[in-house]
C-alpha cells in the first residue's frame, strides 16, 4: 500500500536536491525556496516534535490551524509519517497554530499539545515568550534528528484526512490520497504548481501531495499581490496555475 513517507522516499532516490517548496509574501518580500532534501529533513525534524513533545502516536487527529505559509506542507508531511489524520475538528488530539490564532489555542494548552509557529523567517522562534504549556515550534524544532522512523509505522489503510465541508466530509486513508495525487489533475509530470490557495486547508492539501508523486514542485504565494502575480509566476518558471 502506497503512503506519503513511502513516496517521499521514492522521490528522494531521484532528483532529491530539486527545488519542491518555493515561498513567496508579497507582503514582507520573504522568499524561501525548499529542495526535496531539505523539505523531508524539515519533516523529520518536525514528525519527531509531535512525538516526542506531543506524545502523539499513530491514529491520532492533529489540527492544523495556520494561514498560507511553507510549514503547512512540513506539517501536513510530519503529520503522516507519524500516521496522524488531519483533522478540521474543534476536539483534535494536539494543534499547530500561527501567532493569529495562538490566543485562542493557548488557553487549552493543558488539555492537548499545543505547537505554536512564529512564521517568522527561517522558521525562528517569538519574538517575545509564548504563554505557559505552548510549544513554541521555532525553538524545539532544532533538537530534533534530522531523521524520523516511527515504532509503528502507518500503512496506506490509515487515515489521512478527516474533513467537515460544507459540501460535504471528505475521508482519505494515505494510500487513497497518494493513488488520487498519482493520478494528478493540476499538474504534470515534472511541473511547477503556482498556487495562493492555503496548503493546510481542505483544497490545498492536494497542492503538496500531488507536486510530490508528480515529481513536481510547488511556488506558494502568500498575500498575493495581483500586479505581482505574473511576474513571480514567470521568475519561478511555473507551468500551472490553481
Amino acid at each position: 500500500m502506497t503512503t506519503f513517507s513511502a513516496e517521499l522516499t521514492r522521490q528522494l532516490r531521484g532528483d532529491a536536491g530539486r527545488p519542491f517548496i518555493t515561498f513567496y509574501d508579497h507582503a514582507s518580500d520573504e522568499r524561501v525556496e525548499l529542495s526535496l532534501t531539505t523539505y523531508a529533513n524539515w519533516v523529520a525534524k518536525a514528525a519527531g516534535l509531535l512525538v516526542e513533545e506531543g506524545d502523539l502516536e499513530r491514529g491520532m487527529r492533529l489540527r492544523l490551524d495556520l494561514p498560507t505559509h511553507w510549514l503547512g506542507p512540513v506539517f501536513l508531511g510530519a503529520a503522516w509519517t507519524v500516521g496522524l489524520t488531519i483533522t478540521d475538528g474543534d476536539e483534535p488530539d494536539a494543534v499547530v497554530c500561527g501567532p493569529d490564532t495562538l490566543p485562542a489555542w493557548a488557553d487549552r494548552a493543558d488539555d492537548l499539545p499545543v505547537f505554536a509557529c512564529s512564521l517568522r523567517p527561517l522558521g525562528v522562534r517569538f519574538a517575545e515568550p509564548v504563554p505557559p504549556g505552548v510549544h513554541d515550534v521555532g525553538i524545539e524544532i532544532w533538537t530534533q534528528p534530522d531523521a524520523f522512523a516511527p515504532w509503528d509505522p502507518p500503512t496506506g489503510a490509515d487515515l489521512a484526512v478527516d474533513l467537515s465541508l460544507a459540501v460535504g466530509a471528505v475521508r482519505q486513508t494515505q494510500e487513497e490520497l497518494m493513488e488520487a495525487a498519482a493520478a494528478g489533475s493540476l499538474l504534470t509530470d515534472g511541473g511547477r504548481l503556482f498556487s495562493v490557495t492555503n496548503p493546510a486547508s481542505p483544497p490545498g492539501i492536494v497542492t503538496v501531495t500531488e507536486p510530490l508523486a508528480r515529481s513536481g514542485s510547488l511556488v506558494l504565494v502568500r498575500h498575493c499581490a495581483s500586479e505581482r502575480s505574473q511576474s513571480t509566476y514567470d521568475a519561478e518558471r511555473a507551468t500551472h496555475r490553481v
